[in-house]
């Protein structure tokens, strides 16, 4: 048990430190010239989540997330996932976008500055976006 502990412990410093290099890459970069909107499904630089957070694959740090809103160079943003928990944080989408049946976690939702985004993978239809936004009014905002 206890090795099981401190390999755990170990496992997450390395993470740091990988994470750690990344940050600084990020907070050096330029102002990048994207056109961020909402609607729009992007790839963005995070952290390894923790707990009872959900974490997104990849190694890299990239995430994908729905962007809500934007104020200034600050976007609100919901993470995405490809597991579904049965809660009421959870929304499925309609379509299938990583080939695989996606959610959003409404519980995990965030404000980022504009320098943690990668690359646009996708947009929301307006329909869509609008039923989204009333869901997650619904679920936050009367908790």
């Amino acid at each position: 048990m206890k090795n099981n502990i401190k390999s755990k412990i170990d496992e997450n410093e390395k993470l740091f430190d990988s994470w750690w290099k990344v940050k600084k890459n990020i907070d050096k970069k330029e102002r990048n010239n994207f056109h961020i909107r909402p609607k729009e499904v992007w790839y963005v630089n995070m952290w390894k989540n923790i707990w009872y957070e959900s974490n997104w694959k990849s190694w890299n740090f990239e995430r994908p997330v729905l962007v809500l809103n934007r104020i200034w160079t600050m976007f609100f943003i919901i993470s995405m996932t490809t597991k579904w928990k049965d809660n009421k944080f959870y929304y499925k989408l309609d379509n299938n976008y990583f080939g695989k049946d996606s959610f959003l976690t409404f519980s995990q939702f965030k404000t980022i500055d504009h320098k943690r985004f990668i690359k646009k993978i996708w947009k929301i239809n307006n329909n869509d976006f609008i039923e989204i936004k009333k869901e997650f009014k619904n679920i936050i905002f009367k908790l």
